[in-house]
């Protein structure tokens, strides 16, 4: 009789340990941020800041350092699955995040500017990366394309003068020049 056949299926999600994604997904569907009390004012700002310029955003502090940034980042694609939009979770000295919308180009750079040890300055940090003006890339490649495209088209064009203009010298030229 054959062995059978074992799927392979990808890892489960690691959700930092002691935390309730319930709970969680509850608080940021109600005010757009899980966070303690004393924070919760500052980044609810951070929040409406980016929603003023078409960005869902959600933040959620944790409180410990998980065992593995790549947790947070579960975390926040946990949250995002549920409420979509962007979320940013961070702990005291690590980042994850998940967005729907936005790039994940554009949200590493994000992270990039959150580690700071301030989650309100992290937060705003992380807002101002998103609002900004991101570099045009498929217009950048767009162009790039038309200018290869271009010398491609200019150097078969000088090619094909020059070997029609070796393919009607006259014979008595290659003799006159020693050419034999």
């Amino acid at each position: 009789m054959p062995e059978p056949i074992h799927a392979v299926s990808p890892l489960a999600t690691d959700i930092p340990a002691g935390l309730d994604v319930d709970s969680i997904v509850a608080t940021v569907r109600e005010s757009g941020v899980s966070a303690p009390a004393d924070e919760e004012a500052a980044l609810s700002a951070a929040v409406a800041r980016a929603e003023e310029h078409g960005i869902d955003l959600s933040i959620v502090i944790v409180p410990n350092e998980p065992r593995h940034d790549s947790q947070l980042r579960d975390l926040a694609t946990a949250v995002g699955a549920r409420e979509g939009g962007t979320v940013l979770v961070l702990s005291p000295g690590q980042v994850g995040t998940f967005s729907d919308s936005i790039s994940r180009v554009t949200l590493e750079a994000g992270q990039d500017r959150t580690y700071t040890g301030n989650h309100i300055v992290a937060a705003d940090n992380f807002v101002d990366t998103l609002v900004e003006d991101q570099t045009p890339w498929g217009l950048l490649t767009g162009g790039l394309v038309v200018v290869v495209a271009a010398v491609a088209t200019l150097t078969a064009v000088v090619k094909a003068r020059r070997f029609r203009a070796r393919a009607t010298v006259p014979e008595s030229a290659n003799r006159d020049s020693g050419e034999n």
